[in-house]
Order: C-alpha cells, then structure tokens, then sequence
C-alpha cells in the first residue's frame, strides 16, 4: 500500500543520510495512514539523531499510544528523555 511504500522510501533516504527528505517520506505515510505505527517510529529516529528531542519524544509516544507491544519505541523514548535531560544538564 501507498503508507508503506513512503516509509520504504524514507528508510531508503535515511540510510542515505538525507533527513529532510526522509522525514517528509515518513510525515507522508503519517497523513496516508495514521494509523500505522512505523513511520512515526522512524521519522521519531530521525528526529532524535537530528537533536531533536521533543519531537522524537511525540513521535514515539504516538507509537506507544498505537501499539504499546513496540519495545524499541520503549527504549528510545527513554533515551531520548535521558538525552534531554543531559543536554539540559550541560547548559546547550
């Protein structure tokens, strides 16, 4: 289906380290099937390594919120978290 092709495609440009585009594929699968939990899960990974923690933190509770079963959204909402409060610690 077209949800599941855009986040193939975003998975494509993530490991070709184009965040922006891969993003934009993951928000697209988003709004095709809201529902479907792996795009926000990825588009949450890509937003994490980007330093942006809060919305990395949205992405993956929304991923919880569809399936709490989805252990690797656990963790990395964790370590977002933990990241967050390290780079609120160090004052950046």
């Amino acid at each position: 289906d077209l949800a599941t092709a855009l986040n193939d495609r975003g998975q494509i440009k993530y490991l070709r380290v184009e965040f922006a585009a891969a993003v934009e594929d993951y928000t697209a699968a988003i709004e095709c099937q809201p529902g479907f939990e792996v795009p926000y899960y990825n588009r949450g990974l890509v937003l994490y390594r980007l330093g942006c923690f809060d919305e990395a933190m949205k992405d993956f509770r929304k991923v919880l919120e569809l399936n709490p079963q989805f252990e690797d959204a656990a963790l990395s909402l964790k370590q977002a978290i933990l990241d967050k409060e390290e780079k609120q610690k160090r004052g950046y």
